[in-house]
């Protein structure tokens, strides 16, 4: 893979820095002689990206309260069309801690570590105080078709499971090859085959199997620490997606495959109403299917990820109503008690439609989750947000359906998002207040309770993008 990411730093300077510049093409696909690096910059897109993301966590009496401040910044370029087909792309971010409790501290009563503000840097050295950086986007494309692209190197997933799940400073990543065929009308494909990810929250640039238990890893399936990390034997991903789209209709079929892991298998099926005076209703449902692949990572399998025939099941639907000033969607959830639905952590977040910001449903088996979503636009540039669930989950000392010794829990988000206008168009403000409390037995023990349940946890972000 160097060699790859090598060659693609060669074209570029290539490109840039000799006169063989004949078949350059902007995007308007206009025939010119662009054998100037001024003008190939000039019809290239350069776009960046300012965060400032406040995080703070107050848990129950006698147990540990945390704050961070994160302060970050990136930029990125495109080429414009070359030769014909191609183009080259690459990005960058840098991560500040500005301020921050002891994040590597454990908590006294619990001996647990910070959860949520740790993300804002890097989960791998939660005492690190320097800037972080990371070279994010490094990628060839080659165009095709009418709309189809190749897409080759390092960029931002875009798949039910593997996802940029923007919920901190940095995204997760990816590298290799991914397709997206886009001729017909309604019909589109997609493929990927993946053979390196850069957590949301690290800075490194991993092998799948390394990639694998950088996030908590819970308990096995005996209720021991799992011994997964840095153990499971995994090679590449490979996802299939066809999406068919109407007017009234949206259907996806995915499959994700884990080599030497798992295998997930995903369908969804939407339908929308013909919009009548700017209000219409919707409907969705989804089905996924998990089954173990080879050994479940390890031949030990106290190292595995998952246990040889082992599987899921999983079933998530939605109704709603859109209008131009309310949006509501009721949603529920149920993974079956056959066994616990798994996703590593690290890759994104899940596509449940009962997922709610800063919480995962990932570990568990014997899950009923119902939530609603409710959406207020105030204004044209003010949305508030404010949603609830109830989560009933396996008793926390069931260690076969209960990863994470999570008790079921109820949540409520407010959230509030402002568009800037004018001279700081491009700017977003968002407020985000989440509230969990538990609704089932925690055995009078904290470890049970620290950053799970019975907390608040705030979020200030501003983000800009040009």
């Amino acid at each position: 893979m160097k060699v790859k990411i090598c060659a693609s730093i060669w074209v570029l300077w290539f490109v840039l820095t000799t006169g063989h510049t004949q078949g350059i093409h902007a995007y308007n696909g206009a025939d010119k002689d662009t054998g100037t690096i001024k003008h190939f910059f000039e019809n290239g897109r350069f776009y960046g990206h300012v965060r400032s993301y406040n995080s703070a966590t107050v848990n129950q009496k006698d147990l540990s309260n945390y704050y961070a401040w994160g302060l970050g910044g990136g930029i990125g370029y495109e080429t414009p069309v070359f030769l014909r087909h191609f183009q080259l792309g690459l990005s960058g971010f840098f991560i500040l801690n500005i301020a921050s409790s002891n994040l590597a501290k454990a908590d006294a009563q619990t001996g647990q570590v910070n959860r949520y503000e740790i993300g804002l840097f890097d989960i791998e050295h939660p005492d690190y105080r320097k800037d972080l950086n990371r070279l994010e986007e490094l990628f060839l494309k080659t165009r095709f078709g009418k709309k189809s692209v190749l897409t080759v190197g390092r960029q931002i997933p875009q798949s039910p499971f593997i996802n940029p799940q923007d919920g901190r400073m940095s995204p997760t990543l990816i590298e290799g090859a991914v397709l997206d065929i886009n001729e017909g009308k309604h019909w589109k494909l997609h493929g990927e085959y993946l053979w390196r990810i850069s957590p949301r929250s690290t800075v490194r640039w991993m092998d799948i199997g390394e990639s694998i238990g950088m996030y908590p890893t819970g308990v096995d399936m005996t209720g021991k620490p799992s011994q997964y990390k840095n153990q499971v034997q995994s090679d590449y991903v490979g996802i299939l997606g066809a999406t068919y789209q109407t007017k009234n209709w949206n259907v996806q079929l995915w499959d994700t495959y884990m080599d030497n892991v798992i295998n997930t298998a995903f369908v969804k099926i939407e339908w929308q109403s013909t919009p009548a005076g700017g209000r219409n209703w919707m409907a969705g449902a989804q089905v996924i299917r998990q089954n173990a692949v080879g050994n479940g990572g390890n031949t030990d399998p106290m190292k595995a990820y998952t246990q040889p025939g082992s599987g899921a099941l999983v079933f998530s639907g939605r109704i709603g109503k859109r209008s131009p000033k309310f949006d509501w969607f009721l949603n529920a959830t149920r993974i079956t008690s056959e066994g616990r639905y798994l996703m590593p952590r690290e890759w994104g977040r899940e596509p449940f439609y009962t997922f709610l910001p800063r919480e995962r449903n990932e570990g568990f088996g014997d899950l009923t989750a119902a939530t609603l979503n409710t959406f207020y636009k105030l204004q044209k540039n003010i949305k508030v947000e404010v949603s609830g669930g109830y989560f009933r989950l396996p008793d926390a000392k069931n260690v076969a359906l209960n990863k994470y010794g999570m008790p079921g829990y109820s949540q409520i988000n407010l959230g509030i998002t402002y568009q800037f206008e004018d001279r700081l168009k491009g700017l977003s403000a968002l407020l985000l207040v989440v509230r969990k409390d538990e609704q089932s037995n925690t055995y009078n023990n904290y470890r049970y309770i620290f950053n799970k349940v019975n907390m608040t946890h705030f979020n200030f972000i501003l983000n800009y993008l040009y």
